[in-house]
């Protein structure tokens, strides 16, 4: 028997709480919560297939993470490529989700949950999402950009150029500017909710134009599904997310969606490289889909609407004459690069096509301070060029050292490496093109994630040319210490793969690392020392 003295000690605990009143705040919130909107407000009769429960229930929220929900959410239990989302409903529900879209219908369902199914939950999430933020799309011009690589240069490119007297929204790989507020991205093309969430807040901003990166995997998952587009931009296609895709005709089968309505709502106007095979494709695809459609093209090609012609590239800007059906002006671009050409072009192309003049939109050039992590140069007082860039392809490689093969009057070094868990068939493809260009590599850890850097490697060294030529470093810390400490004056060394990025992923953890603080502590560091 527990002594009395003992036994007190527990009452508290066991003791029933006093029943507290509802205090006129509390009862506020929960007539504004009865009087918000309704899951009624947004399901038609053709977006469901049955529903077990009310739908004359407020919501407060859109959620497909189980641990986000709060009272009210509606959640989306979405499929996915390593989880279901089925398999968190009952999470969802413990904290007090009022409603579930899914597949599948329970036989017992709570009495208190309503339970919607639908025949594609990603497909219902961005309808709905759309309706929820009361059509932001509508109220703003969306010009999206997708392709292999560009698309974060080409969306900064085209914010800046018609950033007048009104802020432009971004959504992108760097950062999301919501018009009001900046934030850092955690996905280069988020989920549907967070986008029509995100277009809605710069409306409310006062933003009339938002610029956006559409990255093949969104387009695919019915991130952008419905959205209406202004402008679609098409920079190029190269190998690359192999490991989703499979072949490189289905990577861009899904890119063409975006162009042809298949994702819900053409866009107004396309604006395609002339100069990409793949560009050239997506015309011909475009004009047998639309007859009506319109489109811009844009490059070097003769027979481009918006192109450059008498070419000049220095290591510190890049000039052209640009030619338009509506007149032609010299450009001096701080932009170096044949490529950034390209993504120049693609801006201007865009804009024009939503109705801005080149040559006024051009006079905002010179104060374009570039992109992180896009050839962005370290300037810490060394005798040498040291440049970081994200080129992470083969055909990124190609274009970057190529570039900077013609201007460097020394030797070029390169730092790089190959992603975990990503298609491994572009490794030897990488190690190649850097070996093409290089006079010295060193191959390095990019983002290991859960494989090997061993393994990664191994798949890399397959496309060695010239093994003399490179060197293996799996810390990638020390691959930049070597790689500086070869350097010479008129040398030029790129740090590639990883460009904005401030992480490393290690199996399942993500440590601080950025090639560009960790370039300028190095030379610090090494100053000193000299």
């Amino acid at each position: 028997m527990i002594a009395e003295s003992a036994l007190s000690l527990f009452l508290p605990v066991f003791a029933p709480r006093p029943t507290r009143r509802i205090g006129r705040t509390s009862r506020s919130v929960n007539r504004v919560f009865k009087m918000g909107p309704k899951l009624s407000d947004y399901f038609h009769d053709d977006d469901v297939i049955a529903v077990k429960g009310t739908l004359d229930l407020p919501i407060t929220g859109l959620v497909i993470d189980s641990r986000r929900v709060v009272p009210g959410s509606l959640f989306f239990a979405l499929p996915g490529l390593r989880a279901d989302g089925a398999s968190y409903i009952d999470e969802a529900m413990s904290r007090g989700a009022v409603a579930i879209v899914t597949t599948k219908l329970p036989a017992h369902p709570p009495a208190k949950v309503t339970f919607i199914q639908v025949a594609d939950p990603r497909a219902a999430l961005a309808r709905i999402a759309q309706r929820f933020h009361r059509f932001p799309d509508r109220d703003l011009t969306v010009a999206g950009v997708t392709g292999t690589n560009g698309k974060t240069t080409v969306t900064y490119l085209l914010k800046h150029l018609i950033n007048g007297n009104e802020p432009v929204g971004l959504i992108g790989t760097i950062s999301y500017d919501l018009g009001a507020r900046t934030m850092p991205s955690f996905r280069t093309t988020p989920e549907a909710h967070d986008i029509f969430g995100m277009l809605g807040q710069m409306r409310d901003a006062g933003c009339r134009t938002a610029v956006m990166e559409v990255s093949s995997h969104g387009i695919d998952q019915q991130r952008v599904a419905g959205l209406q587009f202004g402008a679609a931009i098409f920079t190029n296609l190269t190998r690359d997310h192999l490991d989703y895709h499979q072949t490189l005709e289905a990577y861009f089968g899904v890119k063409t969606r975006l162009f042809t309505g298949e994702t819900g709502a053409a866009p107004r106007v396309s604006v395609v490289n002339l100069d990409d095979p793949y560009g050239q494709k997506l015309v011909t695809f475009i004009r047998e889909a639309r007859p009506d459609a319109r489109v811009v093209t844009f490059g070097e090609q003769p027979g481009a609407d918006v192109r450059a012609e008498q070419v000049s590239l220095q290591f510190k800007n890049t000039t052209f004459r640009l030619v338009w059906p509506g007149g032609t002006v010299d450009v001096d671009s701080p932009l170096i690069g044949r490529y950034n050409v390209s993504n120049l072009l693609a801006a201007i192309a865009a804009a024009w096509g939503l109705g801005h003049d080149p040559a006024t939109l051009l006079g905002r050039l010179r104060g374009f301070r570039g992109v992180p992590g896009r050839m962005e140069r370290i300037e810490e007082g060394q005798p040498f060029n040291v440049l970081v860039d994200y080129a992470h392809t083969d055909d990124a490689l190609r274009n970057a050292l190529g570039m900077l093969r013609t201007i460097t009057p020394g030797r070029l070094i390169v730092v790089f490496g190959c992603g975990g868990n990503r298609d491994r068939t572009k490794r030897p493809l990488m190690t190649r093109a850097v070996q093409e260009y290089a006079d010295f590599a060193f191959a390095t850890a990019d983002n290991p994630r859960t494989e090997a850097v061993t393994r990664i490697f191994e798949d890399m060294q397959a496309g060695m040319t010239a093994p003399e030529k490179i060197a293996w470093v799996d810390d990638r810390r020390r691959a930049i210490s070597l790689a500086l400490d070869m350097a010479k004056p008129g040398d030029c060394l790129l740090i590639a793969g990883k460009g904005h990025e401030s992480y490393q992923e290690f199996a399942d953890t993500v440590f601080p690392f950025d090639d560009r603080q960790t370039a300028r502590e190095l030379i610090g560091i090494k100053s000193l020392k000299a």
